[in-house]
């Protein structure tokens, strides 16, 4: 492949003199190409729904999701998995990241390690990834090497691929069960991809893991209700939210607290329902711990 002809290295006019202009008018030319972000990423949503739709699958069967890229794209993969468990209480092995390189990769670049397929599928079974699994490549070229290696691998196991890039017809969309291709456009400094194309694949990763985190019941209305209370931040925090998710005040809300064994999910089917915390805790299990369906039936 020439690698000049991907969209995501082609030359920008609208930024051709940004090193000419006063800074004011310079950062008007970025703010501008950066409000075709969110274009992009909306012409995508059916295949992003797709993806979380079928993330949600593989999780409820035992699976995790698993993110690997390179560069900008690996270090935004492993950003958003470990985000996961300090939101929603998670457990760390149901969203993880591996980059190019390794750890090392996220402060500092480590040259040569993208371009070997071999070294993808090694560092993504050194994880422990299996055919259950689900996994997420992101590649804002979508050629890039380590990421394809990774791919091919996950399909032999059988696992669900999802393809994350900003490049049309890619490698890496050919490769995959599910494609997400992203067009922002060329970049305001010519293939420096961790701007615009960083933001778009940034809130991608956001919809598929808080996508398929409210699907498993993760949030009720627009409230983190697995937040544990662990230090007093968070206790009033989980109060706060018995408040808001029940319609009581904080009184009340803090005896639900207690009574559910300082279980946010339970003090609030305790409260909606006026149920004892035995009954409210079997709802839960039969409905999943998802609170809307607890509620309902």
């Amino acid at each position: 492949m020439k690698l000049g002809t991907l969209l995501t290295e082609q030359a920008n006019p609208a930024s051709a003199s940004i090193d000419a202009v006063p800074t004011l008018e310079m950062l008007r030319i970025i703010n501008e190409e950066d409000k075709k972000v969110a274009l992009a990423v909306e012409a995508a949503l059916p295949q992003i729904a797709v993806a979380v739709d079928a993330i949600v699958a593989r999780i409820e069967a035992g699976g995790r999701l698993f993110y690997t890229g390179a560069g900008t794209s690996g270090r935004l993969g492993v950003l958003d998995a470990s985000e996961c468990p300090p939101t929603y209480n998670v457990s760390p092995d149901l969203v993880q990241g591996f980059i190019a390189g390794g750890d090392k990769a996220l402060r500092k670049a480590v040259e040569g390690a993208e371009d070997s397929r071999e070294l993808g599928a090694a560092e993504m079974m050194a994880m422990g990834f299996c055919g259950a699994d689900i996994l997420c490549g992101i590649a804002a070229s979508g050629r890039t090497p380590y990421v394809l290696g990774a791919m091919a691998k996950a399909k032999e196991l059988g696992a669900l691929t999802i393809a994350v890039s900003c490049s049309p017809g890619s490698e890496l969309s050919a490769v995959a069960d599910i494609a997400i291709e992203v067009l922002p456009g060329p970049e305001v400094v010519t293939g420096s991809t961790r701007m615009k194309a960083g933001t778009a694949t940034k809130l991608v990763l956001n919809m598929l893991s808080t996508g398929a985190l409210i699907r498993l019941g993760y949030v009720y209305g627009n409230l983190m209700v697995n937040v544990q209370p662990t230090n007093e931040k968070l206790v009033d925090r989980a109060i706060r939210i018995v408040m808001q998710a029940v319609g009581v005040e904080r009184e009340v809300a803090t005896d639900l607290f207690e009574s559910s064994g300082r279980v946010v999910r339970t003090a609030i089917v305790m409260g909606r329902l006026k149920l004892s915390r035995e009954e409210a805790e079997r709802r839960l299990s039969l409905a999943g711990n998802r609170i809307s369906v607890a509620i309902q039936t």
